[in-house]
């Protein structure tokens, strides 16, 4: 069993879906520390389930002392693996080096259009007729790691945006426990950028 480090700052809808995809039996981990750059929603619910917490203001300490606190955190936790679900911060090229190949983010766009923050909106500025949802390696750049699985969603220009993120939030909460799923099964190989799925 993984032990995944799960770095949150929102709602945490994708939390929830991977917790319950967990509990399900359908990923092989336990989550052994929910963290948070701020006080969220998703970090209430995880002290709810009894999860193991790390709390710090990163805005307050800056970005070194953040992630020395956090690293510490995920040492304390004997984490395995990070997963980024709805996390607002880039991380250090230090912090990604120390999870080589061992951190996934979800993110919604079919990625490399769109990436950074409201990615459904620019999307929806742009005028696009397919978006979708992306689960990438992370490194040391902006949403740019190697791609694990990607899937469109289609957009109505005559529907509005809650309706478009409604369906893209369905798709992530399926597709980043496929991908935690994939990578404690030790079955996500890489290739520079391009992403092997080796048969289970």
């Amino acid at each position: 069993m993984t032990r995944l480090g799960v770095l949150v700052s929102g709602q945490g809808s994708n939390l929830r879906a991977l917790y319950a995809a967990i509990q399900a039996g359908r990923v092989p981990a336990t989550v052994a520390l929910v963290g948070a750059d701020r006080e969220a929603p998703a970090l209430t619910w995880a002290r709810e389930q009894g999860l193991a917490t790390f709390l710090a203001d990163a805005r307050a300490l800056g970005r070194a002392a953040f992630e020395e606190s956090l690293g510490r955190a995920l040492d304390a936790a004997q984490v395995e693996a990070l997963v980024l679900a709805g996390f607002l911060r880039v991380l250090s090229p230090a912090l990604v080096a120390r999870y080589p190949d061992r951190i996934l983010n979800v993110h919604p766009s079919l990625l490399p259009a769109f990436p950074g923050l409201d990615a459904i909106g620019q999307a929806l500025a742009h005028g696009v007729r397919v978006t979708g949802v992306t689960v990438h390696l992370v490194s040391a750049e902006l949403d740019a790691g190697p791609i694990v699985l990607q899937e469109p969603v289609a957009v109505d220009p005559a529907e509005g945006r809650a309706a478009v993120e409604a369906r893209v939030h369905a798709v992530e909460h399926r597709l980043l426990p496929e991908a935690v799923r994939l990578l404690c099964e030790g079955r996500i190989r890489t290739r520079g950028r391009i992403v092997d799925i080796v048969e289970g």
